[in-house]
């Protein structure tokens, strides 16, 4: 069993009404767990409909506080899936818009809407946060930022949804937590026959995750990944594929009839996995679906609490939702 060493929350009161109101989560996962989370102060940056997914399940866990950080404006295709923002606030920033609707989530949060541009923001901004969470940015920008949050030991979030296809990548350098292990227990002992039960012994544990440029550097031919790709299924190709064609065309791909968008995506397939990868799943990445952002903010929101609670293990590295498969996997990728 490795020895960690774990956050001092000693100094963390929890108010009389804040144990009524967290008094499910703290028998879920203990005192100190909901202490650590009480603490923590967090940034989404991008409040689209996943990021409205995500907030919505990291302040009624309860956090100290949460950061709206996006320049956007409200627009019609954030009524896909954005619920945090009003049908009359169209054309508003989207941060703002979306503010009051967060807050009657949980009056005991602290919230704040900051209308800069992600890339206009230094690396020392993202260090003065717990957990940084970044959504619909280009791979350069999470690499820097992550670099950042890595320096300072900051836990860091990349997640996006296109269509019915989603992913979250989780960046907690040198993870502690508790985990529950169970173990058979004797209890009794009569006539050489034992009697035992399984019981749950409480274990540290420590896990190391790698950047997020070491995914992106992944190289799928070098490592045999065609041969998993058949058997486990090719969201990590299309993870990287659909970040290339952020990063080259300066947008995500859209829908229309006379776009070349489509022929665009299944050029980059036959680049990197010629043969693989059907023509019908480049068929549902437009837009943001609600269900889609439902899943993956759930899975994100999940991931955040168990890093900042440092209760149960982690997803490591990457979380995928395919639509082709029609679930959710685990991919280490980079360790």
């Amino acid at each position: 069993m490795t020895e960690v060493a774990f956050k001092n929350t000693n100094s963390i009161e929890l108010t009389i009404h804040e144990a009524e109101l967290y008094d499910r989560q703290i028998r879920l996962w203990g005192l100190e767990s909901q202490k650590r989370i009480r603490a923590a102060r967090i940034l989404i940056c991008g409040l689209n409909g996943l990021g409205a997914e995500i907030s919505k399940n990291v302040i009624l866990a309860g956090v100290k506080s949460v950061t709206f950080l996006d320049h956007n404006v409200v627009s019609e295709a954030d009524r896909c899936s954005q619920f945090l923002v009003p049908v009359t606030t169209l054309g508003q920033n989207r941060a703002e818009a979306s503010l009051a609707r967060a807050q009657a989530l949980n009056p005991m949060v602290e919230l704040k809407a900051d209308q800069d541009i992600l890339s206009a923001k230094p690396d020392n901004f993202f260090t003065s946060f717990d957990v940084v969470i970044v959504i619909g940015a280009p791979r350069r920008e999470m690499i820097r930022i992550n670099n950042a949050c890595r320096m300072k030991g900051v836990k860091f979030f990349a997640t996006d949804v296109w269509g019915l296809f989603g992913y979250c990548f989780a960046d907690l350098q040198e993870h502690n937590f508790i985990e529950d292990v169970f173990k058979h227990k004797i209890i009794s002992k009569e006539n050489d026959k034992v009697k035992t039960e399984l019981v749950a012994v409480p274990t540290k544990k420590t896990l190391l995750f790698p950047p997020l440029q070491d995914v992106f550097e992944f190289d799928c031919c070098k490592y045999d990944y065609i041969k998993a790709v058949k058997r486990k299924g090719f969201a990590l190709v299309m993870f990287l594929i659909l970040h290339r064609f952020r990063e080259e065309q300066n947008r995500d791909p859209c829908f229309k009839e006379t776009s070349e968008d489509h022929a665009i995506l299944l050029q980059y397939r036959d680049e990197v996995v010629p043969g693989i990868i059907p023509d019908s799943a480049f068929t549902h990445l437009y837009a943001q679906i609600s269900p889609a952002a439902a899943i993956v903010g759930g899975v994100v929101g999940q991931e955040v609490i168990k890093s900042i609670s440092q209760k149960e293990a982690p997803h490591h590295n990457l979380f995928f939702f395919d639509p082709e498969r029609g679930d959710g996997y685990i991919e280490t990728i980079g360790i």
